[in-house]
């Protein structure tokens, strides 16, 4: 095992505690989030920063991983990234739609 303690990794180390609070907030906040569409939403965001708390926690090993791995690693995580702030926009323009 490769891991070199050193400025990103510190990065790394603060992005994973961040991540892992505000995972711990959203699996919080699921019991108050009513059922129906919302729900249904609040699950898939709820998957979907579970997966970026996995990215981060794999974060600290790139080192010992080749280049091509990591480089599908990082795309992987940027597309469901990508659908995470879609699937948000759109849960509050719609609950912005209702509050109107």
């Amino acid at each position: 095992m490769n891991v070199q303690i050193d400025t990103p990794f510190l990065i790394d180390a603060l992005g994973i505690a961040i991540m892992i609070y505000g995972f711990a907030e959203i699996v919080m906040l699921r019991s108050k989030v009513p059922g129906g569409m919302v729900g249904k939403t609040w699950r898939t965001l709820t998957m979907l920063v579970g997966l970026f708390a996995l990215g981060y926690l794999a974060t600290p090993f790139f080192g010992s991983l080749p280049a091509n791995a990591i480089r599908m690693f990082v795309a992987i995580i940027f597309l469901f990234g990508a659908i995470y702030v879609a699937i948000t926009v759109r849960l509050l323009f719609r609950i912005i739609e209702e509050l109107a």
